[in-house]
């Protein structure tokens, strides 16, 4: 067996401004939704027993998986992986303000099991091209190294707000800006405003850097890691089951803790889930994205200080509210 991709031929335009140019993007060609019934009548195929004993299996291990993950528990889900609960909430700094008004969203998280991951990436990936006028044009069997993505790199599970607007985001340190470049550097530390630390660079001087959390408020970046033209670390999170492309004027694609140079572009391409808009922000601050046959893109300048740039491919999976 094989996963099936479509290669598109689309217009991509990162400014209005702009001519836009055409790039096959690849998106994976979904296949419709299985059936509980037919899921089920495979497995007792499969296993060699009845129907109706699958049938009761499988509503026991639903019931006392969620009796469990609702007590706490992370459960095994046999041949998958483990499933528990999570949420997002707003960090505050007086005890008198805990309460449960803060928390925005509750999450159900599942971490695969080694064996599905190597399943995954044992799996081929056939790609097949078509142009802008919808004509198969070629159609290839994947080399890539089958690097399965960790959904939990992102950071904590349980996300915390910094107390902006944008909930769903996950407490954590994040690496913004280098000691050994432009002097100084600054410890990103999420929760209330002033819990950054100071470390000093190892050319002098020292970054504070205040606030910040992964879900949308990066808090100010100051002291000597800001305002000198250099290059400078571009943190990325991708949220959702959408897929995105970061990359320079030269079509240099970007990951994530890579340096950029302050003043150069930054382009976006995103193909959300189906039916959703995607949202970009770069330190909080909300970019425009131009949606084309599907697509959105934009793109921004990289600032004088480490930047981190977030893009949700369906925002409602955290319900991210946006007031930028």
């Amino acid at each position: 067996m094989a996963l099936k991709v479509k290669a598109k031929e689309k217009l991509l335009k990162f400014s209005k401004q702009s001519e836009g140019t055409w790039r096959y993007v690849m998106v994976p060609d979904l296949y419709s939704s299985l059936a509980q019934d037919k899921v089920i009548r495979e497995a007792a195929l499969r296993s060699g027993v009845s129907q109706g004993v699958m049938q009761a299996c499988w509503d026991a291990a639903g019931q006392v998986i969620k009796a469990w993950a609702t007590e706490g528990h992370s459960v095994a889900l046999p041949g998958l992986g483990t499933m528990r609960f999570g949420l997002s909430a707003t960090a505050v700094e007086n005890v008198n303000d805990v309460k449960s008004g803060l928390i925005k969203t509750r999450r159900i998280i599942f971490t695969p099991s080694i064996d599905l991951k190597d399943e995954l990436k044992n799996t081929a990936i056939v790609i097949t091209c078509y142009d802008r006028n919808g004509n198969e044009v070629k159609r290839v069997t994947s080399s890539d190294d089958g690097t399965v993505e960790n959904n939990e790199d992102n950071g904590d599970d349980n996300g915390v707000d910094n107390g902006s607007s944008n909930g769903g985001s996950t407490s954590g340190n994040t690496n913004t800006g280098s000691g050994s470049q432009n002097s100084g550097s600054g410890t990103q530390n999420g929760g209330s405003a002033n819990s950054g630390s100071t470390n000093s660079g190892s050319n002098s001087g020292s970054g504070t850097n205040t606030g910040g959390s992964t879900g949308g408020n990066t808090g100010g970046n100051s002291g000597s890691e800001s305002g000198t033209e250099g290059d400078y670390r571009l943190v990325i999170y991708k949220y959702g089951n959408g897929t995105s492309t970061v990359t320079d004027d030269s079509e240099q694609k970007i990951n994530s803790n890579d340096n950029v140079h302050s003043g150069s572009n930054v382009n976006i391409s995103v193909v959300p889930v189906e039916g959703k808009e995607p949202i970009a922000k770069v330190n909080g601050n909300r970019i425009t994205l131009t949606e084309n046959d599907g697509t959105y893109t934009g793109s921004f300048q990289m600032p004088t200080k480490g930047t981190v740039l977030e893009i949700l491919t369906e925002p409602d999976e955290w319900d991210y509210t946006d007031q930028n």
